[in-house]
């Protein structure tokens, strides 16, 4: 095993556990195996250390060891990281997520959280004011990682990207120093962190720029069978190419889940759905999705009003933490009748059932950022 050929001094690594405020997890623990698990279970890598940080100080005192020890770092957030970034063999995983602090000021619109924070909680403390930011499609995914890879959501195309929100970061370097980011400090670094992903160091807080959202919207899926699935897509992507900036819409090709809003029937066979969420007042976005609910004959419909948190948590039940994950993505320019009939096809052959096409929207917001002022690119 890895962790066996790092030469760890058992006196230097309690002198790192006495530094620290948070916890020190070493592979004899009947705690470790939990403690060096991460949300996609294909990962499977065994540490040296796991430094579970109760703040930005217990950050510093960890990468400061690991530079010395000559350890390989690994940092998680939400621990949400399809490619296992949030672990590894033989080093020091830097575990942010008892950092889970966020703070809001509605005055300014603006709210700041520790890097460990995931959507859920986020969204918890900015919906009390009625304020929210571009996080995801799902409630537990980490903030931070997904902020720094850019962060596509359901507000993207009102709000623009999770990036384009980052007012300013905090974090600390390779060799333990603490930074700040943003317009107007360390600029270049800025840029960076807005869709550059986890390379510039351990980011421990990021602040973020609210609207007001909420408390419901107009939210939910449709589904259709999968037999639909060529007519579903030329729909989504007509409807989407004159949708306003408050639609957000994610077309699916995957196996009905035994979800209550859909017959027995259908469960674990193959369906065609849009997703989809209106950012402005659910009465206004009636008439603007009414086309959606026009198309063939749907065997579900979970459109409705609903809070937002709500629609934000609607689809973890298929993103749960212990499934074995691959990914792959593309962007596309277009959604040509080529890929449509593709993809079709594929949707009414796979038998998987969580194996799913996803193709979700960009444009509006998104794209009025010039590719030049973030490191977020493919607008």
């Amino acid at each position: 095993m890895a962790t066996a050929q790092r030469d760890l001094k058992p006196a230097a690594t309690q002198r790192l556990a006495g530094r620290l405020r948070g916890e020190l997890i070493t592979p004899g623990d009947q705690r470790y195996d939990d403690a060096r698990m991460v949300w996609n279970a294909s990962v499977d890598r065994h540490p040296a250390l796991v430094a579970r940080c109760a703040g930005t100080a217990d950050v510093v005192e960890a990468l400061r060891f690991a530079r010395a020890a000559e350890l390989p770092v690994a940092v998680r957030g939400g621990g949400h990281s399809v490619a296992g970034f949030g672990s590894c063999d033989g080093g020091l995983l830097v575990d942010l997520s008892p950092m889970q602090a966020v703070r809001v000021d509605a005055d300014t619109r603006t709210a700041t959280a520790e890097g460990g924070a995931v959507g859920a909680a986020f969204d918890r403390e900015t919906q009390a004011f009625g304020l929210a930011t571009t996080l995801g499609i799902v409630s537990s995914t980490g903030i931070a990682g997904l902020t720094l890879g850019g962060g596509i959501g359901w507000l993207q195309r009102k709000h623009g990207l999770a990036a384009d929100n980052l007012t300013g970061a905090e974090l600390v370097t390779a060799d333990g120093r603490l930074m700040r980011a943003s317009v107007d400090e360390n600029p270049d670094l800025f840029w960076g962190l807005r869709g550059g992903g986890g390379n510039f160091g351990v980011v421990t807080s990021l602040s973020y720029r609210l609207h007001p959202v909420g408390p419901e919207v107009l939210s939910g899926l449709i589904a259709w069978p999968a037999e639909d699935a060529v007519e579903v897509l030329r729909r989504f992507r007509g409807f989407m190419s004159e949708a306003p900036d408050e639609v957000m819409a994610i077309a699916i090709l995957r196996t009905a889940p035994p979800a209550p809003f859909l017959p027995e029937s259908v469960h674990g066979r193959p369906i065609a759905a849009i997703a989809c969420c209106y950012v402005g007042p659910p009465e206004e976005g009636e008439p603007v999705l009414a086309p959606l609910r026009e198309l063939g004959s749907p065997v579900g419909d979970a459109l409705a009003v609903r809070p937002y948190t709500a629609f934000q948590s609607m689809f973890d039940a298929s993103w749960t933490p212990g499934f074995h994950n691959y990914w792959k993505a593309e962007y596309l320019s277009g959604l040509p009748d080529e890929c449509i009939e593709e993809a079709a096809g594929y949707a009414l052959a796979h038998s998987s059932p969580l194996s799913d096409f996803k193709f979700a929207a960009l444009g509006g917001a998104v794209a009025r950022v010039g590719e030049d002022k973030t490191a977020a690119g493919f607008r």
